[in-house]
């Protein structure tokens, strides 16, 4: 039984839908990433889940129990705010116990959820600190404990990592990997940053257009994006999606060409691909490199380079203005302004149709 699902849930803001008709099953002890842009849903989404909003349609179930009609406090759900929402006046022990209180727990068991849970966060040495004595990580986990000692039956932390700087959100990145094995529930966790979702989640559901665009484990939704959007939106630098034409042909795979007239072998079978069709061309960066003229697929001209230490990402302008993104070695010498070769790998390429529709290479070849 899923611990957690959705069925065909949907709202609107006045004229406005804002989520159409979504379903999704969450398994116990998962930890799913809702990844999208913003305006996606995603947000709104949890907080249907939490019971902050009011769906206009659909149902929630969580371990067997219809909750899209009970207050947020009887679903057995925790949420971790974006912004902490900490008590300033209170102290740690007394923001952790305040839910708690309130729900009439014993004192004895309060306490003993927050040594608990202190225990598990190693913020012991903070509990008679107030939140505005402590540093930004430190009143995340804060935040992280609070939800802990409801002992929830579903975890949702919206975008969790946002306020803390790039040092700090590495490392506390590490932490919640280490908390979700503490804990005896599943995870939902809203972020736009795809580095997050792909580091900590066993599947991500990327949304965008009030709907759910695809469900999969990280590296499935990198190697075999649905549609031109989830292959542009996950994956950094994004996938170069450059405009071919289907060329006609009796081989097993499609063979395209692109606006600049250079052919392309690919993996993709070409059933259903009607010859002259267009399509986009999908390269991940890793699958476009630097080459001497007589091996390159293409020229063009250098507009950018990234270096990153162990890899150096060049962006580089065809002569019909497309821009496309090869990764080199992290000691390139390559510099703005360079004519470079670039040579596409075939077997790694995606075609995506004109609705969008991803067809990637076969897996058995």
């Amino acid at each position: 039984m899923a611990s957690l699902a959705l069925k065909d849930v949907h709202k609107s803001y006045g004229d406005t839908l804002v989520l159409d008709r979504v379903s999704l099953e969450v398994a116990a002890r998962e930890l799913i990433a809702f990844l999208g842009p913003s305006g996606s849903g995603k947000s709104t989404l949890l907080r249907i889940i939490a019971g902050l909003e009011t769906a206009d349609g659909g149902e929630v179930w969580l371990e067997g129990r219809r909750i899209d009609a009970l207050p947020p406090g009887d679903r057995g759900v925790a949420m971790v705010f974006q912004h902490y929402a900490l008590y300033p006046h209170m102290t740690v022990r007394e923001n952790m116990a305040f839910g708690l209180r309130n729900a009439g727990v014993p004192k004895p068991e309060i306490d003993a959820r927050i040594a608990q849970a202190a225990h598990v966060l190693e913020i012991e040495a903070q509990l008679e600190k107030k939140p505005g004595q402590m540093s930004g990580g430190q009143r995340q986990r804060v935040a992280i404990g609070r939800a802990i000692v409801k002992q929830p039956k579903l975890f949702l932390l919206d975008e969790p990592l946002s306020n803390l700087d790039a040092a700090l959100r590495t490392r506390t990145r590490v932490e919640l990997a280490q908390l979700r094995q503490r804990v005896d529930a599943a995870l939902i966790m809203v972020t736009h940053d795809q580095a997050e979702a792909m580091t900590l989640a066993d599947r991500m559901v990327v949304l965008n257009e009030r709907r759910i665009q695809q469900v999969g484990t990280p590296m499935d939704i990198y190697a075999r994006p649905a549609n031109a959007f989830v292959a542009r939106f996950v994956g950094s630098p994004a996938m170069t999606l450059a405009p071919a034409t289907v060329m006609p042909g009796n081989d097993r795979f499609a063979r395209v060409r692109l606006a600049g007239g250079a052919e392309v072998m690919t993996r993709v079978p070409r059933n259903g691909l009607v010859d002259g069709a267009p399509v986009s061309l999908g390269l991940r960066p890793e699958h476009v490199s630097l080459a001497p003229a007589e091996a390159a697929t293409l020229q063009a001209e250098v507009i950018l380079v990234e270096r990153l230490g162990d890899r150096t990402f060049v962006y580089a302008c065809l002569a019909d203005g497309l821009e496309m993104i090869a990764q080199d070695i992290g000691s390139s010498a390559v510099r703005v302004g360079d004519r470079v070769g670039l040579r596409i790998d075939g077997d790694a390429a995606h075609l995506f149709e004109a609705d969008g529709t991803g067809r990637h290479a076969d897996a058995a070849t």
